[in-house]
């Protein structure tokens, strides 16, 4: 038995080991080498990643023209628009609507954020997630990234890439076809029906669910209209997606340590937003970025958020 740990054994693993498919639930910007070491094997990916595509979509993109390998997607927002596609030509599609919770603080407005901590923040009122994940839900920095996701996962322009508030949870995500019909995919807060579907699909095994969906039980489902008033983050991720190079590894860099720093109560929540927007300012643009540069732009990204708001430089005792 082979025992691998750590971020550059992640790579070495999905380099040396036997696979047919690689699944890649790695949370945040270390899983962006894997999912390239992965491609570069021929590897399909399911990839319930999102930094792998935010950070470096373009490397990945590139990589996938190059190799014979897919993107199977995992999460459940991109597994719906995945799923609403099958049987449709990619050019009879008007748009992508993704849909979003309002996560944990959807009922408060700005001037209640001031105050809030980690423990409030954490409760989301329809998904059991991990705290990072939580906590973009709440600023909505995880529907600007899925934004971008589905960009590249779709090829997608993202003029025609739409966000909606559905707090019930249980419409996942919407096609939009260009003569009128829009297809959805229904289903229950269970991240085991994605999971399987990317493994599996097309085919579709039976699956034993805790609590099914029952429509006859579905009082209502809600649909608004996205306030970026409300949630500023959701427009600065797809702008940061728009310009490309190393904006989104700037982006998520900043976002991973303000959310780190906001759990270990060194940072107040409204403060994750200004530490995103000021790194955006500061740290050096970069058009084309190889690999080295995001990590490179990774690492001091997370050194300035550091030293912005806690005093704190890389080798400090926040590490």
């Amino acid at each position: 038995m082979v025992w691998y740990g750590g971020e550059k054994q992640m790579v070495h693993m999905v380099e040396e080991l036997d696979y047919d498919l690689l699944v890649n639930a790695v949370v945040g910007f270390r899983g962006l080498a894997p999912t390239l070491a992965a491609i570069e094997r021929d590897k399909d990916v399911a990839l319930a990643n999102k930094e792998s595509l935010v950070c470096g979509g373009e490397l990945v993109q590139d990589a996938l023209k190059k190799h014979d390998a897919v993107l199977r997607p995992i999460d459940s927002e991109h597994s719906a628009i995945w799923q609403c596609l099958q049987g449709n030509r990619h050019e009879d599609v008007s748009r992508l609507i993704i849909t979003a919770s309002g996560g944990s603080l959807r009922d408060l407005g700005r001037e209640e954020l001031a105050d809030i901590i980690p423990e409030r923040a954490l409760k989301h009122p329809s998904w059991s997630m991990g705290p990072r994940i939580t906590i973009d839900s709440a600023t909505m920095v995880n529907k600007g990234f899925e934004v971008i996701e589905a960009h590249y996962l779709f090829d997608m322009p993202y003029e025609q890439i739409a966000t909606v508030l559905h707090p019930q949870s249980i419409v996942h995500s919407i096609v939009e076809y260009q003569d009128g019909a829009s297809i959805a995919q229904l289903g229950s807060a269970d991240m085991r029906l994605p999971i399987q579907y990317a493994l599996y699909g097309p085919d579709r095994p039976y699956l034993k669910e805790d609590h099914p969906l029952d429509l006859t039980r579905t009082l209502t489902l809600n649909f608004k209209e996205m306030d970026y008033d409300r949630y500023p983050m959701l427009l600065l991720a797809v702008q940061a997606g728009k310009r490309g190079g190393n904006a989104g590894c700037i982006f998520n860099a900043a976002d991973e340590q303000a959310v780190d720093l906001f759990l270990k109560k060194k940072i107040s929540f409204l403060e994750i937003e200004e530490a995103i927007a000021d790194a955006l300012e500061q740290i050096p643009f970069i058009e084309n970025p190889d690999l080295n540069d995001l990590f490179d732009t990774d690492a001091r990204t997370r050194a300035h958020v550091k030293a912005r708001w806690c005093g704190q430089n890389a080798s400090g005792p926040l590490d």
